[in-house]
């Protein structure tokens, strides 16, 4: 019976606790889905904007020029260019041709047949040839191959603008980290409890002299080019500065970089890193991909890097099967804008940034390399993406005050001592698209940066002109 007694006296306490909870939740002092309120109203419709209206559709902000815009009169640019060929501060070897895209007329000349110093208006024919050749789209690789029980083998397909660290997806220098490779190679290898590795470097995707031998010694050590190599954090660049001094051996920094991030992340590189070819039995535990081919060619013309120029010409002679050398991408890039129709007869290129010695171009030759990229929807990218008058790049503090060719204008420059030569598109006060390149290569001594101010001026004058 005692069993019982406690029984019905532990029912009866729950029961009434229940009720008392209930009787709280009647009146909203514990939370429950009892209660004394009045239901509550419905609720409101969701809000709509008074008088709101779909809006117009999406127009193009900048509308194509017409093909029926008028040609400028020859007679009145011609005027202009023998005004700049007669300026005597210019010295006494100037060329200057300025053709009409739409018909490939040309509208003026002189000096355009003689063989000048181009500087860096040559990275034009690199960067129609890589459009030409490997394509806007391509993207260089760079993987961790796992050879063995515990080696890695860091094996670069060409980038140059490698992070040290996380990549940037919205960056061109830096779209893809060396850390994100790192994450990727830790993640594969915890499964296997490998925390001590061995690493090597794989560079021999590029062949011969890592700098031009028609580059000068001082140049290259001043940081206007780093040796060229199948990878690198930065383009080598031992500081921030754009002109900074580079690493003697960019891949094998690469390396270290890569096994700080390793570190990092707790797996230990032992020994020295070394080069070695990943063998054809390794596993890849990991890729990175650069910025896309035709970002960076925009990026070298905008910046006229040196060093990404001679790295796209070799990309250039590898697509053609051909050796990642220098000497192999000078050729191909030739080659490769010859089969687009330009002549180069008599040209010479001793490298592809024009940077180093001994390369001559006309006038003509780069107008018409202009001409042919400007015609091609598949090339035409190698010249929308030259520098805008005075807002972009190299032509970021040029084309000053109120020159008309500001905003209206794209083009490349081209800086040595003595030499300055600009090349690109302008669009006319009647909305026409004219092409032009000068060159000067023996202006006299103090006179290059005053030859800077007469090209902006000429070409202001073709973009002022409604001379039909």
């Amino acid at each position: 019976m005692g069993w019982r007694l406690r029984v019905g006296a532990t029912v009866t306490t729950v029961v009434a606790l229940f009720g008392g909870y209930l009787v709280a939740d009647a009146y909203d002092v514990v939370p429950g889905m009892v209660t004394l309120q009045p239901a509550p109203e419905p609720a409101a419709p969701f809000p709509t904007a008074p008088g709101a209206v779909d809006g117009p559709s999406p127009v193009v902000a900048v509308p194509a020029l017409s093909e029926d815009a008028p040609v400028p009169s020859a007679s009145a640019v011609d005027d202009l260019v023998e005004d700049l060929a007669d300026d005597d501060r210019l010295g006494n070897r100037v060329g200057v041709m300025v053709s009409d895209v739409g018909t490939g007329a040309t509208l003026g000349a002189s000096g355009q047949d003689r063989f000048l110093v181009p500087a860096s208006t040559q990275k034009i024919l690199t960067a129609v040839a890589a459009y030409s050749g490997p394509g806007g789209d391509t993207r260089l690789v760079t993987r961790v191959m796992l050879h063995g029980d515990n080696q890695l083998v860091l094996v670069g397909g060409g980038d140059m603008m490698l992070a040290a660290g996380d990549g940037d997806p919205e960056a061109v220098n830096g779209r893809a980290g060396l850390g994100d490779l790192a994450d990727q190679v830790v993640a594969r290898i915890a499964l296997t409890g490998i925390d001590t590795v061995t690493l090597a470097v794989d560079d021999t995707l590029f062949t011969g002299p890592a700098i031009p031998p028609s580059v000068r010694a001082n140049d290259a050590r001043d940081g206007y080019t780093a040796p060229v190599a199948a990878l690198a954090v930065d383009m080598a660049r031992l500081t921030d500065d754009k002109y900074a001094p580079r690493e003697e051996d960019p891949a094998l920094a690469a390396g270290r970089s890569f096994a700080d991030a390793l570190a990092d992340r707790g797996v230990e590189v032992t020994g020295s890193i070394v080069r070695q070819t990943a063998p054809s039995s390794a596993t890849e535990l990991g890729r990175v991909e650069s910025a896309s081919l035709g970002e960076l060619v925009g990026y070298l013309l905008r910046e006229s890097d040196n060093t990404l120029t001679e790295v796209v010409g070799r990309l250039v002679a590898i697509d053609a099967g051909l050796p990642g050398s220098g000497e192999a991408a000078v050729s191909e890039v030739m080659s490769e804008v010859e089969s687009l129709g330009v002549d180069l007869s008599g040209a010479e290129l001793t490298d592809l940034s024009g940077l180093g010695t001994g390369s001559r171009l006309s006038a003509r030759q780069l107008v018409d390399t202009l001409l042919v990229a400007a015609a091609d929807p598949e090339l035409r990218e190698s010249v929308t993406g030259l520098p805008v008058a005075g807002l972009q790049g190299t032509l970021s503090d040029r084309f000053g005050g109120d020159n008309p060719g500001r905003g209206y204008a794209e083009a490349k420059t081209g800086s040595l001592p003595d030499v300055r030569s600009l090349a690109g598109t302008v669009v006319t006060a009647d909305d026409r698209l004219l092409v032009f390149a000068v060159t000067a290569d023996r202006i006299p001594e103090g006179g290059s940066f005053g030859a800077n101010l007469i090209f902006d001026d000429f070409v202001g004058d073709l973009a002022d002109c409604g001379c039909s």
